[in-house]
């Protein structure tokens, strides 16, 4: 008995962890985007055709399915998670799922999770994201004009949006504003934006346009290079480059510059006029689960199919590895009359931005 008594209590051993994710390029997989839907209730022109015809709910994975996926990647190394769209807030068990995955932030999981929206639904929503983990959100707004506004987002109300914005802040979200600049359209309101981002205290970020999509709209058309409207925007204000990004972490696609007048920080997406593949650490989900490998490229990996169909979880961790093996270094969008055009018919919403 004694013998026994005096034997020292082993710890067991943790699990190990996976090797990380790492693509051909040496690029560590951190940051997946989930899109859980393809629908939305705005019909944005640079996003989708007015007449949409949207996937069957019967191909679209289930919370369960999603949430295995989440903690699938959030195993292999993501650290930062987005929830996107289409727009999410119109999926009906939402708030379950962001519930679920916000619960795995903190030690080894999660570092981040955050939501991208048009805004409609964050007076309903905003408190409960808050309370469920997300701490930061970007909403789509792509002028402070109600005509305009109406015009781009085919049909939507300014006011539901500003609705929702006020309702983020109020429940202590950080906001950023993504705007899509539009050639014709808002090139003359972004003064107006940084102005207003600052007495809200918002960040902006400008994006260029992309070829994804049949819009029913002419992207030559639509474009509107970011070096011509940062070129503007220097003649107003002063913009010095941030140390960081707007999130205080490791830059993603945008390069942020800090306004000295408002104090709030401006980012830049130029797939175009000039690409931020080199440090691409995202891959990104479709809500049928298809795993695309980059925004701007085709190639994919079926996960939906393996997982009804039986695979354990370290079959699936195989098949997501396999997939990132074949990350490409770039994409390759094109928006010019007098080049081929590289145009994905795969829409925004269906890929999640």
């Amino acid at each position: 008995m004694s013998d026994v008594l005096s034997r020292p209590t082993l710890t067991p051993l943790a699990k190990p962890l996976p090797k990380p994710l790492i693509d051909p390029f040496g690029r560590a997989i951190s940051y997946l985007r989930i899109s859980v839907t393809d629908r939305c209730d705005l019909r944005c022109v640079y996003c989708m055709k007015e007449d949409m015809t949207f996937l069957p709910r019967d191909e679209l994975l289930t919370s369960e399915e999603l949430e295995r996926l989440g903690r699938i990647f959030i195993r292999l190394g993501t650290k930062k998670l987005r929830i996107t769209g289409g727009e999410p807030l119109v999926r009906r068990d939402i708030m379950r799922l962001i519930t679920t995955l916000g619960a795995e932030i903190g030690q080894d999981g999660l570092s981040e999770l955050t939501l991208t929206t048009n805004g409609t639904q964050l007076s309903r929503y905003a408190a409960g994201l808050h309370a469920a983990g997300v701490r930061r959100v970007n909403v789509s707004l792509d002028t402070l004009d109600p005509v305009r506004f109406t015009a781009v987002t085919r049909g939507g109300k300014l006011g539901q949006t500003l609705a929702g914005l006020h309702a983020a802040k109020a429940a202590g979200l950080r906001v950023k504003i993504n705007a899509v600049a539009l050639q014709g359209v808002n090139e003359d309101a972004f003064d107006d934006m940084i102005a207003w981002c600052g007495e809200q205290g918002f960040d902006l970020c400008l994006i260029e346009t992309m070829p994804l999509g049949d819009t029913g709209e002419d992207r030559a058309d639509q474009y509107l290079p970011l070096s011509t409207v940062r070129a503007r925007l220097d003649k107003r204000w002063t913009l010095r480059r941030s140390a960081t990004g707007a999130e205080g972490v490791a830059p993603g696609p945008a390069r942020y510059w800090d306004i000295a007048e408002t104090g709030q920080r401006m980012g830049f997406i130029t797939p175009l006029t000039e690409h931020f593949c080199d440090s691409c650490n995202r891959v990104r989900l479709t809500c049928t689960g298809t795993l695309f490998l980059c925004l701007g490229q085709e190639d994919h990996a079926d996960l939906r199919t393996p997982m009804r169909d039986g695979a354990s979880d370290s079959e699936m961790e195989e098949i997501v590895r396999a997939a990132i093996a074949r990350k490409p270094k770039a994409h390759d969008f094109i928006i010019d009359r007098a080049r081929p055009q590289n145009t994905i018919a795969r829409h925004m919403s269906m890929t999640g931005g």
